[in-house]
């Protein structure tokens, strides 16, 4: 308990007077997976994670979750199966997207890539097998980045459940199997049609929704 709230202390210290759009998209990901964040209020089968305050689920199916904002969508995929075989696959970073870059803490690896998508931009963002994908405007991008990187580096893994669940489904696994590690673009399987080109109501950001996303293990 005192190793938690001094975590937490740390993380005020380190967020709490520092404003998230003084921050590059790199500094947000180098301080959040810095931090270990073992606090989690989503519980799922052989994984649990937190969501932070201010996004919602609105649907789960197998490993894929969808969550939202009051204005963006975001598209959710943990990948038990690169989890179970301890997959390590490099990213290639590519020079004409907006932002490309690949991270790692420990062995734990994962990458953030921005790509102009008309008056938008798609981020895409891996990190502890598992992956989000969003579209947003570009003066929200950090803060979207900063909720995504708090999400995927707050997802703790059951070994024990992962591995009956694997043994049970194996093949079933293997078929929908999906390539958290290579990037779409703008091709991409999981965000829909209407998500790319459909119109967003504009949000009132709320300073407390960085502070519970860096609280969660976003230090932005």
């Amino acid at each position: 308990m005192k190793k938690l709230i001094l975590a937490l202390f740390a993380l005020f210290i380190i967020t709490g007077c520092t404003n998230i759009n003084n921050l590059t998209l790199t500094e947000i990901v180098d301080n959040t997976i810095k931090t270990e964040n073992k606090l989690s209020n989503q519980f799922r089968t052989g994984y649990k994670y937190y969501l932070p305050r201010g996004l919602n689920i609105v649907s789960q199916s197998d490993y894929n979750e969808k969550l939202n904002t009051d204005r963006y969508t975001y598209y959710l995929y943990v990948d038990i199966v690169s989890f179970y075989n301890k997959v390590d696959n490099q990213f290639k970073t590519d020079s004409k997207a907006y932002y490309s870059k690949a991270f790692t803490k420990g062995d734990k690896y994962g990458y953030l890539q921005v790509s102009a998508l008309d008056d938008k931009y798609l981020v895409e963002i891996m990190y502890n097998y598992a992956k989000i994908e969003v579209i947003v405007k570009q003066s929200d991008l950090k803060d979207t980045v900063a909720n995504a990187i708090t999400i995927l580096n707050s997802i703790q893994y059951n070994k024990n459940i992962i591995e009956n669940v694997m043994g049970d489904n194996v093949l079933q696994y293997k078929e929908i199997e999906m390539n958290i590690f290579e990037s779409k673009k703008t091709d991409s399987n999981v965000l829909e049609y209407e998500e790319k080109y459909g119109q967003y109501e504009e949000e009132t950001h709320d300073s407390d929704l960085i502070k519970e996303g860096v609280e969660s293990g976003t230090t932005k």
